[in-house]
């Protein structure tokens, strides 16, 4: 029920230019400035110390301590582009920190956070474990934590429910198995965004058909001709990733602490939201806690203030990108990205409109979400000038809506800042450069997309 309101919230929003992502008249290249700041210092950094021989480099300094400079440097062009008052762009900031989906995904970054300390504590993650260790065969497991987020993601519309949902057990295995974290971090965000960018109940498939004026069924038509050999390559990977691991399934681990990923899987599989699912698995996995092992109320309490804890340093850098992002669209960015990449799209190829139509939105949407950090946000900002540019090149709606959903998608799934990313680092104790380092999905899926369109535009 939830998620039929929130896509009926969304249609209405594609639909009604009263409540339209606003855009702005200002275009300033400049602007784009304090995302290449943050970059700069968060990258260079960890290189910096990797060549010297730190270890651990990339965690000597949070991403979120890292970007501060670059909301100074955006504050300061606004003042310099844009003659507006500090107390202005503080209030610009507030609002973008404040966005709807900046607070959703911070709410399920604190709940996600206590599930998974709640649920090792109880012994539901050691249960899942050593069932997946009886099930799959060792070679396996890797394709099979890929397909198992796959599944539910596409079930769910959402990769962050999915890695909320998963990457405890996936902590399992990397412990009990002791599988390479990163890699098993690459499965996890492969899988989500393969069934975010492919299921009907997904906010970005909804944004991008509405936008497009496409049907859902075309769009997929198109979509499958692109993910589905990117997948399969994509477990071929995976498979030939796999190693040989040396363990015993043991009884240690009561098997009574499925119940609350059981539960948890059948009501997304409902398409309950995902905070009601991961409140319900908080508390379900402590009632069995305290049945099954004697778990305490304080035990409880603590372990759950624990998960918030961990949560801390992505809970603060997503408000702070939201925050800059919504200054810098404010100061033009966004707008001079958007009409800078429509110009070069006109110019690329003037013997094929629908190549140059193709490419350009790609590009478009796949840029914009470099300085969004959100897919379904940098399609809506996207959709009009795509919608224009897939006209003026002939292309169908279909083939329009695919292009902004799947490069969408890509780069959200590479983003080391993005909230995949950061869940799923966070989760597993790694730095989430080692966790896009291992997301071949997105990868493959850049060329087998870009080079399938190619194909099918030849003249």
């Amino acid at each position: 029920r939830d998620r039929l309101i929130f896509t009926i919230i969304i249609i209405k929003f594609m639909n009604s230019k009263s409540i339209e992502h606003p855009k702005s008249d200002k275009k300033s290249i400049i602007a784009l400035l304090p995302f290449l700041v943050f970059l700069g210092v968060f990258l260079g950094t960890g290189i910096i110390l990797t060549l010297q021989g730190v270890e651990f480099a990339f965690y000597q300094l949070p991403a979120s301590i890292a970007i501060i400079p670059a909301v100074f440097v955006s504050i300061y062009l606004g003042k310099v582009l844009s003659k507006e008052t500090i107390e202005t762009q503080i209030g610009q900031f507030i609002n973008g920190a404040g966005h709807a989906n900046i607070v959703t995904m911070c709410v399920i970054y604190l709940l996600a956070g206590a599930f998974a300390s709640v649920a090792k504590a109880t012994g539901s993650v050691d249960a899942s474990v050593q069932l997946g260790l009886a099930i799959f065969p060792s070679y396996l497991l890797l394709p099979g934590i890929f397909l198992v987020a796959a599944f539910l993601s596409t079930a769910m519309g959402s990769a962050m429910g999915t890695i909320a949902a998963i990457a405890p057990i996936a902590l399992g295995f990397i412990d009990s198995a002791g599988l390479d974290s990163a890699v098993v971090a690459g499965c996890l965000i492969s899988g989500a965004i393969f069934g975010d960018n492919l299921s009907i109940i997904s906010d970005t498939t909804i944004a991008s058909t509405r936008s497009q004026g496409a049907q859902m069924r075309d769009k997929f038509k198109v979509n499958f001709k692109f993910a589905i050999p990117a997948a399969i390559l994509c477990l071929l990977i995976f498979t030939l990733l796999g190693q040989s691991i040396n363990y015993e399934v043991t009884n240690d681990a009561a098997f009574i602490g499925l119940v609350p990923y059981i539960i948890i899987l059948v009501l997304a599989l409902s398409g309950i939201n995902v905070l009601v699912v991961l409140t319900i698995g908080i508390i379900l996995a402590a009632a069995i806690g305290m049945v099954s092992s004697g778990y305490q109320l304080s035990s409880w309490i603590s372990d759950i203030n624990a998960g918030f804890s961990s949560m801390q340093d992505i809970f603060i850098l997503s408000l702070f990108i939201g925050g800059l992002s919504e200054l810098v669209r404010h100061q033009g960015g966004l707008a001079s990205l958007t009409t800078g990449i429509e110009s070069l799209a006109r110019k690329l190829s003037p013997n094929n409109k629908k190549r140059a139509a193709g490419f350009g939105i790609a590009g478009l949407t796949f840029c914009c979400n470099f300085f969004t950090a959100n897919n379904t946000v940098s399609i809506i900002v996207t959709g009009e000038t795509a919608k224009e540019l897939a006209t003026e090149g002939e292309l169908k709606p279909a083939q329009s809506a695919s292009l902004l959903d799947i490069f969408a998608c890509i780069n959200q799934g590479l983003l080391p800042y993005g909230a995949q990313a950061l869940l799923l680092g966070t989760t597993l104790g790694i730095s989430p450069i080692a966790v896009v380092s291992h997301a071949f999905y997105p990868m493959i899926l850049f060329f087998v997309a870009g080079f399938a369109f190619w194909r099918i535009t030849k003249n």
